[in-house]
């Protein structure tokens, strides 16, 4: 594949002279390892996209068609985390500048986003600044009803602009009008920024002031971010080290112990985290998805032809595409019933589960559509470009930074982590696809490939079934975790800052629990 021309800046990268303990070498990104050297894959810059292709081509899958029966790739994680994971992702860093067509000037990247569990993607500037997002200076503006869900009778639609037909263009797009534009990207996370639009109004109409409900909806979300999110995503192990409290209970007795996040004057975004780490979710995602008991048929999230009925978002989808939640997390046990309407059809009375955390994307990652990315259109090969433009060091350097033994090449199998026969024969060892990944993985990849095995619990009506699932290890589990868990104690707004021993709304806790399907719960009864 023949590369794009590359531009430099005269000089080389501005701050490459720096000393690596320099203030300002991690830049207004940063850096976890700064004195790490970047990986190379190459003798030239297209002998490296061509390592890179190759290697991008392994991790796609093959087309997988519905099917009737167990599916192997998924694991315990329910499906909704996926797209938590991605309103996370906007809520926290956003780079309009970065390019994959040249080496990036890494000291003059700017997060756009500010490196906080702040919810600016919901809230925006507020409504003093932004009032056209705002009813009455108190509530949330909500878009038109959505309907086909019983289970989500007040479901509506994110507000839209409506925009006047023209000759040159008859359909105009009604784009969203919400805090980050992304957050419209695709019909589930269109539909999860709605649910936090919701669970503001609920907070504004019972505390009758927009700063203690901002105040409430922020502390709910990141309360679930370290209590829930993280012990799904990252392996018990590692992250016990991280939050001993998980343990114990006490958070005031056992605070977080972060070894390698270490925010000097102000908070950073790591590129380890922002451009590697924690893209584990792009594995995560499904083929297809079931959104309510309406539909007839699951819908891909990219079609291969745009005419086809998708997922895709920064337009006004069908009305009656509201989300069924208890398709995506287990808010109760329930009986689908009829075989032709299940929420997966691969296995009744669950809901839908993301897939394991492996070295390997669904097929239509591999196909993204020119007006969503192209030059490349491959995922995967996007994320490893920007790895490499962006400088970030090999697994195995950052692992042995870390003190830890590093994977070896025969360890780092490229393909489906399952057990059934025929995939077992598309996993191959890294160095199979260039001499270029020996002892020497982009970071991405190998924090993929290092998941650790686990099991998770999901509750039907057959009772609870327990599933092999796969979550972040040593390297991406801490770079993930630590992350988070630094943002939030550099934050002087967060409730681990200003109220450690603060407790969710009881009212809105189950079993003296409150997570992501709690959450989702508080705002579904607004």
């Amino acid at each position: 594949m023949a590369s794009p021309p590359i531009v430099r800046p005269h000089g080389g990268v501005r701050g490459a002279n720096l000393s690596r303990s320099s203030l300002l070498f991690g830049g207004p990104f940063g850096r976890m390892f700064r004195a790490l050297p970047a990986a190379e894959f190459g003798s030239d810059d297209e002998a490296t996209i061509v390592a890179l292709t190759a290697l991008a081509a392994g991790m796609l899958a093959k087309h997988d068609p519905p099917f009737d029966g167990p599916d192997a790739e998924e694991g315990g994680i329910p499906a909704a985390y996926t797209y938590f994971g991605q309103f996370i992702d906007h809520d926290l860093t956003f780079d309009p500048a970065s390019s994959l067509q040249k080496q990036n000037d890494l000291d003059a990247l700017v997060d756009y986003r500010t490196p906080r569990f702040d919810l600016d993607n919901v809230y925006g500037r507020g409504p003093d600044d932004q009032p056209y997002l705002y009813s009455d200076g108190l509530h949330f503006n909500l878009g038109r009803a959505l309907t086909g869900a019983a289970h989500n009778p007040k479901a509506q639609d994110l507000p839209r602009s409506n925009p006047v037909p023209t000759a040159a263009h008859p359909h105009p797009t009604k784009r969203a009008i919400i805090g980050d534009p992304r957050n419209d990207e695709n019909v589930i996370v269109s539909q999860l920024q709605g649910l936090f639009l919701r669970l503001h109004n609920s907070f504004a109409t019972k505390l009758g002031d927009f700063s203690a409900a901002q105040k409430a909806v922020r502390w709910h979300y990141q309360w679930v971010v370290l209590n829930d999110f993280l012990p799904k995503i990252v392996a018990p192990a590692v992250l016990a080290e991280i939050l001993p409290h998980l343990a114990s209970g006490d958070l005031v007795g056992d605070p977080p112990k972060l070894k390698f996040y270490h925010a000097r004057d102000e908070a950073f975004m790591p590129l380890e985290f922002s451009a590697a780490a924690y893209r584990f979710g792009h594995s995560m995602v499904r083929p297809e998805y079931q959104l309510n008991e309406t539909l007839q048929k699951p819908h891909s999230i990219f079609a291969g032809n745009t005419n086809q009925p998708n997922l895709r978002g920064f337009h006004e989808f069908p009305a009656q595409w509201a989300i069924d939640w208890r398709f995506f997390i287990d808010l109760e046990v329930i009986d689908y019933g009829d075989p032709d309407n299940l929420p997966d059809p691969r296995n009744k009375n669950r809901v839908q589960l993301a897939y394991k955390i492996d070295t390997s994307l669904v097929n239509p990652l591999g196909h993204l559509p020119k007006d969503v990315a192209e030059n490349p259109h491959i995922l995967a090969l996007r994320n490893l470009e920007r790895g490499w433009r962006m400088r970030l060091p090999s697994g195995q350097d950052v692992a042995r930074a870390m003190g830890v033994v590093p994977l070896d090449d025969s360890q780092i199998k490229i393909g489906k982590f399952t057990v059934v026969a025929d995939d077992q024969s598309a996993q191959r060892p890294i160095t199979d696809f260039g001499a270029a990944f020996a002892g020497n993985c982009p970071l991405w990849t190998y924090v993929l490939a290092e998941t650790v095995q686990t099991t998770m619990t999901i509750a039907t009506t057959q009772g609870d079934q327990v599933i092999d699932t796969r979550q972040l290890g040593e390297v991406g589990g801490r770079i993930v975790a630590e992350t988070m868990v630094g943002l939030l104690l550099a934050d002087s707004s967060s409730f681990l800052v200003q109220d450690p021993r603060w407790k969710p709304d009881a009212s809105l806790m189950k079993d003296g629990k409150f997570g992501l399907r709690e959450l989702i719960a508080a705002a579904l009864d607004d």
